[in-house]
């Protein structure tokens, strides 16, 4: 009975020793093993397990440690009643199949339609195929895990967990908005004080925020063609008209359209998706026009920290004298995705709005994590891990513009400055939807760029070939292969 119950598998990244554990924690809290039935002793169980005989010790030991078991003298180990107390006694109930109870499943009608928008859709195992041109992503053989280490020990002593544990209603950890104050916008030229930074779950959540403090339905929209799609869905859903402009070589091209936004979102150091940098005269002339015409810019920084080629051009907060720009930066793309740390810079009486809007929320992020991201940047490992990706992408650059050239079905301009993809196009007969689907099949991740475009008919040859998460020396035979599938399209 117990080597079925507890299946330990040697080929998990987890220990043997945390396997008998969780699965211990598994039966006991679903009642598989009864309070007055003995389990049984560390040397039966390591012989039905085919495990070391400490392997069990351990692993009874620390649950005798956390209450889950008890230490009879002469009788064994037995469930400690205590742990299962406090629950509802109830039955799981059986599978609904009625069709009015299928019905009922859906729930009350909403306000928002969300299900209807088109998004990116990319694999969560994208890490199984040969072939990740998958952007967004992080090669973990490229993160900082020493650094990292570092930073959540020093945010777990005691002294540190005393304060973030405690919770802070509105406020932001101080150490991180002071590096963000200090290190991270004098990068991008930005000075801002510091009631002027409010820290959110990533840019995506500081874009929500916005859109809910300065749109209604009456209010127009100013966004780039193509488009980072999920600003696009944000506005979408709180604000009117967009306005759609196109993206040239440099950068969004606006015209007397412009007048009638209420704001403008523009991605100028690296365009999403094009990759286009816009140069520092198109910025100055932006913010001009968003003065005459009283339009508030959103700045998303995109990108802007994997820049290793030339100078990096100033970001538009930077220039701005006006208060015209509201500035969202993430330190996921450098970092992880998964920590979901962003900010946005703002006049203060905005920030301050935010602030209490983002309090009705969710009131602030984790303030555990906000403390091990300023540790991270303190230590200066921020940098040091900024230098390591900029050479890493660079090479890979390199290579992906010179295979792309070879390769005369997938056109593509090299991006001027950096960042971490290309934006390629097809020939125009070749569906990039149908393409992404052939290409999984030969497990090579490629992202159709049809969602993009604001026109659902909009162009369907185009798609977007990331390089932050593929080796170098994969990239060559990937392009190869989607080359080939191309030729046989």
């Amino acid at each position: 009975m117990w080597h079925q119950l507890f299946k330990l598998d040697a080929e998990k990244p987890q220990s043997l020793q945390s396997q008998l554990r969780e699965a211990l924690v598994k039966a006991i809290l679903d009642n598989r093993i009864p309070v007055d039935v003995p389990l049984p002793s560390s040397r039966e169980l390591s012989r039905q397990l085919g495990v070391a005989r400490n392997t069990v010790v351990l692993a009874y030991q620390h649950l005798i440690d956390e209450h889950y078991l008890l230490a009879r003298e002469r009788r064994g180990y037995f469930v400690n009643p205590d742990i299962l107390g406090g629950r509802v006694d109830s039955i799981k109930p059986a599978g609904k199949s009625d069709a009015g109870e299928q019905a009922f499943s859906e729930g009350p009608e909403v306000t928002l339609d969300v299900l209807s928008q088109r998004n990116i859709h990319r694999p969560l195992d994208w890490q199984r195929f040969p072939y990740p041109f998958i952007y967004g992503q992080v090669d973990s053989s490229l993160f900082p895990v020493n650094d990292w280490r570092e930073a959540c020990r020093l945010s777990l002593r005691v002294g540190a967990i005393s304060q973030w544990t405690h919770d802070r209603v509105d406020n932001d950890d101080d150490l991180l908005v002071e590096q963000i104050h200090t290190r991270v916008l004098p990068r991008r030229g930005v000075w801002a004080n510091r009631d002027e930074i409010l820290i959110t779950s990533g840019a995506q959540n500081a874009l929500f925020l916005i859109a809910q403090l300065l749109l209604d339905k009456d209010s127009s929209v100013g966004m780039e063609d193509p488009c980072y799609v999920d600003a696009r869905n944000i506005f979408g859903l709180f604000g009117g008209e967009r306005v759609t402009f196109p993206v040239g070589e440099q950068g969004v091209i606006t015209d007397e359209r412009l007048s009638g936004c209420k704001l403008m979102y523009v991605t100028p150091s690296h365009q999403c998706p094009t990759t286009t940098t816009m140069p520092l005269a198109a910025r100055q002339k932006l913010l001009d026009e968003a003065n005459d015409h009283d339009v508030m810019i959103v700045e998303d920084d995109y990108e802007s920290e994997l820049n290793f080629v030339g100078k990096p051009t100033p970001a538009l907060k930077s220039l701005d004298t006006r208060h015209r720009v509201i500035y969202v930066g993430s330190l996921s793309k450098t970092l992880a995705p998964g920590l979901r740390v962003g900010f946005m810079v703002g006049p203060a009486g905005f920030i301050k709005k935010a602030r209490a809007l983002r309090r009705l929320m969710y009131r602030h992020p984790p303030t555990n994590n906000q403390r091990t991201v300023g540790h991270f940047l303190a230590l200066g490992h921020h940098d040091s891990a900024l230098l390591r990706l900029s050479q890493a992408f660079r090479a890979r650059w390199e290579i992906m513009d010179k295979v792309l050239s070879e390769h005369a079905p997938l056109s593509a301009t090299a991006p001027a400055f950096g960042g971490s993809s290309f934006w390629v196009q097809l020939p125009e007969q070749i569906s990039a939807k149908n393409l992404e689907e052939r290409a999984a099949a030969a497990g090579i991740v490629i992202n159709a760029g049809d969602n993009y475009f604001a026109d659902r008919n909009g162009p369907k040859h185009y798609c977007r070939l990331g390089f932050s998460s593929i080796p170098e020396e994969r990239i060559e035979e990937g392009i190869a292969k989607l080359a080939d599938i191309i030729a046989n399209m």
